[in-house]
């Protein structure tokens, strides 16, 4: 299954435009470079902020501002945010709008690995603030830019961004399973908060995609094109053996789901499931890694696979 990258980028909102609201650091023990500092932003939590970005080059300082300060829990390392963002490219005296949640597409999730400026933003903010960020290169993406957006490495990031929600990184979905497998299908155990433990049968796999609900979650129905967070553990039928978990690494995986950028299982067996639920999928090689297999995960061209997977949460 490919990896799907992290969302790293979040708005800058600007830092002395709202007076009296919140505090502001920089990454040195030097004044923060005027420019950056000079970078505002004005309106409400949960609505578009408008942002206003100096006709000057930038610093090479980080710079962050609480411009609104929450009430709920700090956010930390072990927690993945859900949350909206604007991100501006910041190129000599320049400026341009690279992306908006607040317009287009909903809330997204920031975890790990996240870019080093916008961890030093965020983490320890309080759920329900708005953050500002000014990235220079060296707390970005570096020298090499992200061309894929368009950011050339001698470019600035401005985000800002509302703190939604947070989800600890190392749970799972809550409930009993009312269906744990058996039989002809594998048999599925887990104790709340671990990761669950998955018994293949002796005999052959089904030969078609078989999805079966574990635990019936009572959020909203996933649709193509949203965003999963998600536990996971997957097993080659064949051995019985685990070859990937997103709990062995205390880090659960964020995926578009319906639009291929997961095996066919996934998308097929995820879309119309509901959040908070527990999905078994047993996927024949038709519907994951075909008959070329991952040979890196140690998975034949021939091989049916296994997967519990925990839908925590559905964005977009």
């Amino acid at each position: 299954m490919r990896r799907a990258a992290a969302l790293v980028v979040i708005p800058l909102l600007a830092a002395a435009a709202v007076a009296g609201c919140g505090s502001s650091s920089s990454s040195s023990s030097s004044p923060p470079v005027a420019a950056n500092s000079s970078v505002t932003a004005t309106g409400s939590f949960g609505t578009a902020p408008k942002v206003t970005i100096p006709a000057k080059k930038a610093g090479s300082s980080l710079y962050t501002k609480t411009l609104i300060q929450g009430t709920g829990a700090p956010l930390t390392t072990s927690e993945t945010l859900e949350g909206n963002f604007v991100l501006y490219d910041w190129s000599g005296t320049t400026h341009k709008l690279l992306g908006s949640t607040f317009t287009s597409g909903g809330p997204t999730l920031f975890g790990a690995p996240m870019l080093a400026g916008l961890q030093t933003a965020l983490i320890g903010q309080k759920l329900g603030s708005r953050v500002l960020a000014v990235l220079p290169p060296k707390d970005g993406f570096g020298a090499s830019g992200n061309s894929e957006i368009g950011v050339k490495g001698t470019d600035t990031l401005v985000f800002v961004i509302d703190l939604d929600k947070s989800y600890n990184n190392t749970s799972g979905v809550a409930g009993t399973q009312s269906y744990s497998g058996g039989g002809a299908l594998p048999t599925v155990t887990a104790a709340t908060g671990k990761a669950p433990v998955i018994k293949i049968p002796s005999g052959n796999p089904p030969k078609s995609l078989t999805v079966k609900t574990l635990i019936k979650g009572t959020g909203p129905v996933v649709k193509s094109g949203q965003e999963l967070l998600v536990q996971y553990t997957g097993v080659i039928w064949r051995t019985g053996k685990v070859f990937d978990s997103s709990w062995s690494r205390k880090e659960p995986y964020s995926v578009p789901i319906g639009v291929g950028d997961v095996i066919k299982g996934w998308d097929t067996g995820l879309v119309g499931q509901t959040v908070g639920s527990r999905v078994l999928l047993v996927i024949p090689p038709a519907d994951g890694y075909g008959s070329t297999g991952q040979s890196s995960a140690g998975i034949k061209g021939t091989d049916t696979l296994v997967f519990v997977v925990d839908i925590i949460t559905a964005v977009g």
